[in-house]
């Protein structure tokens, strides 16, 4: 069957291509997707063309066709109804409603251990949040958290609103969000942080420290993106504490300042990466178990307050050069099809 499926083809340039889809066979199921979303981290870098061909092993998966010098068909938050399986096909039927790592593509076939049935008291269009919530439990199990610490998150766009309600619901203590755009700010506190500041705010340093009485957070995350956030960061946590980071870079520099704070406080800067396991929770923890765990969460989220925006897949090429642009105008952005 012929089928539609959107392409990044240069440096913030985007266009939906037809293509051909085989029947499934022996394990695979065809699917038709209703939903995807876009990621305004990982998923930006690589339209931007902010990669490096060597980045392929680490952010590459089963479904992604083409090369990061482009063209390349690009996403990972699928989710879409299953509309014929093949012979051996076990775990999935006609009209299971499943969530894959896959692109923006109107229908697709992978083998069926890659395909997660969502839970029933989940919308379709919220399941596209799997995929950063399974990122947001993987920071979780490689932060070494304890029941009622301090976290600072910095960033609330997707990863960051999800960080923020994940780690209310393990029992942190106090949750402080920093974004610089208030729309974010405000859906941070609706979704359980305590406090939101803006960066650009003078002494928003010297309010966390005060909220903590002037030791520093237990823990402090930086999912914002931007690199130049990892110096404030290291200001905002205590003696021997850690600063994780879920950002993904690419080939953009982080410059950072390893004097006063880092050096004199010893403190740990960490990375969190959600294709590996934290190896000190081997054998008990591995990723079907990490699956599980983002699976019976979703339902417990708020998620609707995440979606900013909904558009018809075949405007996707200008969603992209919009998110591109404005950046701040958007939170979660779903394609419908």
């Amino acid at each position: 069957m012929r089928t539609l499926s959107l392409w990044f083809t240069g440096p913030s340039s985007a266009e939906i291509k037809e293509s051909m889809v085989n029947p499934p066979q022996k394990n695979e199921v065809l699917v038709h997707t209703l939903f995807s979303g876009i990621s305004s981290g990982t998923e930006m870098v690589v339209y931007r063309g902010e990669t490096a061909e060597e980045d392929a092993k680490d952010i590459s998966l089963p479904t992604i066709e083409g090369s990061f010098n482009f063209p390349i068909k690009y996403g990972y938050s699928n989710v879409g109804k299953v509309i014929a399986a093949g012979p051996e096909a076990v775990y999935f039927k006609p009209g299971d409603i499943v969530f894959v790592h896959a692109p923006h593509q109107k229908e697709y076939v992978v083998p069926e251990d890659l395909a997660f049935k969502l839970p029933e008291n989940i919308l379709p269009e919220e399941g596209v949040f799997l995929a950063n919530l399974e990122t947001s439990v993987n920071c979780l199990l490689d932060s070494d958290f304890y029941l009622g610490e301090n976290v600072v998150i910095f960033g609330q766009g997707v990863v960051g609103l999800l960080l923020t309600q994940v780690f209310r619901l393990a029992g942190a203590g106090k949750i402080i969000a920093v974004d610089k755009i208030a729309r974010r700010r405000n859906i941070s506190i609706a979704v359980g942080a305590d406090y939101s500041f803006s960066p650009d705010e003078d002494d928003f340093i010297a309010k966390i420290l005060a909220l903590t009485d002037e030791k520093g957070a237990d823990l402090a995350i930086e999912a914002s993106g931007n690199p130049e956030a990892l110096n404030l960061a290291l200001k905002t946590v205590a003696f021997q504490c850690t600063v994780m980071v879920i950002s993904w870079y690419g080939i953009r520099p982080a410059i950072l300042y390893l004097g006063k704070e880092f050096h004199r406080k010893r403190l740990k800067l960490q990375s969190s990466q959600v294709s590996h396991i934290n190896p000190g929770l081997y054998p008990r923890w591995d990723k079907k178990r990490r699956m599980d765990i983002a699976l019976r969460l979703l339902p417990r989220l708020q998620l609707k307050e995440l979606i900013s925006h909904v558009y018809p897949f075949y405007k996707a090429p200008e969603v992209f050069q919009e998110i591109d642009v404005n950046p701040e105008d958007v939170v979660q952005v779903i394609l419908k099809y």
